[in-house]
């Protein structure tokens, strides 16, 4: 019998480390809410931030959804390869520094951050992404096409590469009120 991953998280039980973590649907949602609303929000409005997402968006204006398509690729094939061009040129960039510099700040809590274009690609990140292009995805779809204040808290998984469970918090970027952009930010949930 197969049971949805709704259920699947929300009946799981997993022992780790000293205890034990209890994964239901939205059961962390008011910690991961004020967790961003202290350790990401009050520096989303930063020059930093917001420059780099709006230089993006000027730059990739004119790309059709061809072209994203082929940038994806190329991005897929340089994380499977472990690195290249376009990840280095990616993690090698100002917003990512700034990204990195908060998640070491965090202390644990956030295990990565990312933030996206007008068009859900990657601006910035502190920590390699398996794809290049988001806007297909529930973390930009459900805020930057809904609009400045959206926010969207994804359900609760294991994460092999942290060895801690997760929950991905996802809101708007807005500069002014316009929408610029997303952010994604993977919480410890044994931080919260």
């Amino acid at each position: 019998m197969k049971l949805s991953k709704y259920l699947l998280t929300a009946a799981a039980v997993t022992m780790i480390g000293f205890g034990a973590i209890s994964a239901s649907a939205g059961e962390y949602d008011e910690q991961v809410k004020a967790a961003y609303a202290k350790h990401v929000a009050p520096w989303l409005s930063d020059p930093a931030v917001i420059s780099a997402i709006k230089a993006q968006n000027e730059k990739h204006a004119s790309m059709d959804a061809a072209a994203i398509d082929v940038a994806d690729k190329a991005w897929r094939a340089e994380k499977k390869a472990g690195g290249g061009a376009m990840v280095d040129a990616v993690l090698g960039n100002a917003l990512s520094a700034f990204l990195k510099d908060k998640k070491a700040a965090s202390g644990g809590l956030i295990t990565e951050m990312f933030i996206m274009d007008n068009k859900g690609m990657n601006v910035g990140q502190s920590d390699v992404t398996s794809d290049y292009m988001q806007g297909d995805e529930a973390k930009w779809q459900k805020t930057y096409s809904v609009g400045d204040g959206a926010m969207f808290i994804d359900e609760v998984e294991f994460d092999d590469s942290t060895k801690s469970f997760q929950v991905q918090v996802n809101g708007t970027v807005s500069d002014g009120g316009t929408p610029v952009g997303a952010i994604t930010v993977g919480m410890n949930v044994e931080k919260l």
